[in-house]
């Protein structure tokens, strides 16, 4: 339900409030299959567990395209907005794929690592929203391309110290190490200025996905915009970041932006993203 959605993807469930009526369910749906996905892995402790939940999701999608979702209520709305959009198979499998994937508990080696996982999971996303919208462009895609890995970047960020408080540290070993900076000083909290220079050298990259995006907009049809609204939360987080000199303990980015509704409104308005 959008309520539950709402509770669970709070930043998801606004964003799908600014999409057209016709797309606006069908963006729940997809938002709720992600949210279940994305639970699998913080919800279990045997590793089996999670590769059946992921099978399940697998042949529930395969279901879904032969007609026949199984009686799953984010399974059927999810079957009504294939039917409604024709969204292209593929798209789901490649998140199920990487999200199955990415179960083995271990830090991304590299920060290439970290993009193709956003890629296939957070781009994923957005290309199913587009066909949601009736867009089908080369312009709006390499868009989606490179904010689907800026938010798949900061969601990273963002759980730093959620996993750190569970002694797990997923960012990006080569940065970590390039700046001589261990797992345990995570898990510690530290707030040395090393620490906040891997935080900065990643939200940097992140940043730059965002800038890229924005380098063609004027390329990306106007239809496309209300995809890609989730930039808002994106930006917001970032800025906190720069206002706190990149301390990713600090607890001013753990609270829910209270102004994001507003923001995301003035974006809409202004038709931009």
């Amino acid at each position: 339900t959008p309520a539950g959605l709402r509770k669970r993807d709070y930043e998801g469930f606004l964003c799908s409030l600014l999409l057209p009526a016709e797309s606006r369910t069908s963006a729940f749906a997809l938002r709720a299959f992600n949210v279940e996905l994305a639970q699998i892995k913080d919800s279990i402790t045997q590793k089996t567990t999670g590769l059946m939940r992921m099978q399940f999701w697998r042949e529930a999608v395969e279901n879904i395209y032969c007609d026949n979702p199984p009686h799953q209520p984010v399974a059927t709305e999810l079957w009504r907005a294939v039917k409604r959009h024709n969204l292209t198979k593929m798209w789901f499998m490649k998140i199920i794929d990487e999200r199955e994937k990415n179960l083995d508990d271990r830090a991304y080696r590299n920060i290439q690592e970290l993009e193709t996982y956003a890629e296939n999971t957070q781009s994923a996303l957005l290309y199913l929203t587009l066909e949601m919208l009736g867009v089908r462009d080369i312009h709006a895609d390499h868009a989606a391309s490179h904010i689907g890995k800026a938010q798949g970047i900061v969601t990273c960020l963002r759980a730093t110290p959620y996993h750190s408080a569970r002694q797990k540290v997923f960012l990006p070993m080569d940065i970590c190490m390039l700046h001589g900076v261990s797992q345990e000083d995570f898990i510690r909290g530290k707030q040395e200025k090393n620490v906040r220079d891997v935080i900065y050298d990643i939200a940097s990259q992140a940043h730059i996905h965002l800038e890229h995006a924005r380098s063609f907009s004027k390329k990306v049809p106007v239809k496309a915009y209300p995809a890609f609204f989730c930039t808002v939360a994106l930006d917001d987080y970032l800025c906190n970041m720069r206002k706190v000199d990149f301390n990713i303990f600090h607890p001013s980015l753990q609270k829910k932006s209270t102004l994001l509704p507003l923001h995301l409104y003035i974006r809409s308005w202004k038709k931009t993203y």
